[in-house]
C-alpha cells in the first residue's frame, strides 16, 4: 500500500526551464547559447548540486570560458530563483490533498546548499513531512544510493512510497531502489490518475 508521496522539485512542484531563464536576461541568440552552455551544461552545474563544488569556484570556472560581458549574467542564472521562481500549476492543491488524505510527503531534490533559502517562499514547503536535497549528502539522483539515504533518513519502507520526477533516468533510478514512480510532464490529471493507479484516492 502506499502512504508516502515524494516529489521532485524543479519540473514538478517549479516551474524549471534554464532557456526560459536565459530569456529574461535579454541577451543575443549567440549569448544564449553561451551561457546556456558554459553555466547549465557544466560539470560544475552538477558539482554544486552533488555538494562537492561551492559556489563560488564553480562560477570562476564558468566565468573562465565565458567573455567578460556575461559574467554578470552568469552570476545571475546561479541564482535561477530570483529571476522567476513559478509554482506549477495543479500541484500545491494535489499535495495539500494528498496531506489530507493522511499521506505522508516528502521532497526529494537534486539542488545546492542554497536549496531552503527559496523553496520555503512556495506555498507547497509547508506541506512536507521531510525533505532531502542532494548537496547536503553528495549524492545526485538518479543515484539509487539517495534514494535509499531518504528511505534510511525517514524510515520509510520503499514498498509504501510513490516518486514523481520529470526525468525518466531519476525514476527509473527510484524503481532501483524499490519505489514505485510516475514521470510528470505537466499533466496534472495524468499524474493524479497514476496514483489512483497505485491505490491512493485522489480526485480526478
Amino acid at each position: 500500500m502506499i502512504r508516502n508521496i515524494i516529489f521532485d522539485m524543479g519540473g514538478v512542484l517549479v516551474h524549471y526551464d534554464p532557456e526560459h531563464f536565459v530569456d529574461l536576461l535579454s541577451v543575443s541568440a549567440e549569448d544564449k547559447a553561451l551561457l546556456m552552455r558554459e553555466v547549465f551544461r557544466t560539470v560544475a552545474w552538477f558539482r554544486m548540486d552533488r555538494g562537492t563544488m561551492g559556489e563560488a569556484e564553480a562560477a570562476a570556472s564558468m566565468k573562465a570560458n565565458l567573455p567578460p560581458r556575461l559574467h554578470g549574467a552568469a552570476d545571475r542564472l546561479m541564482a535561477w530563483w530570483e529571476l522567476e521562481l513559478r509554482p506549477m500549476e495543479g500541484m500545491e492543491d494535489l499535495v495539500r490533498e494528498l496531506k489530507e488524505l493522511g499521506c505522508g510527503v516528502y521532497l526529494l531534490s537534486n539542488a545546492t546548499l542554497r536549496q531552503p533559502e527559496y523553496f520555503d517562499r512556495l506555498p507547497v514547503s509547508r506541506y512536507m513531512d521531510g525533505r532531502m536535497v542532494s548537496a547536503f549528502h553528495q549524492l545526485l539522483k538518479p543515484q539509487h544510493e539517495i534514494f535509499e539515504a531518504m528511505l534510511r533518513e525517514f524510515g520509510l519502507r520503499a514498498e509504501e512510497c510513490f516518486f514523481v520526477d520529470d526525468s525518466v533516468a531519476n525514476v527509473e533510478g527510484a524503481y532501483c531502489a524499490g519505489i514505485a514512480g510516475a514521470v510528470f510532464d505537466g499533466d496534472v490529471p495524468r499524474l493524479r490518475q497514476g496514483l489512483n493507479a497505485v491505490g491512493v484516492g485522489v480526485t480526478l
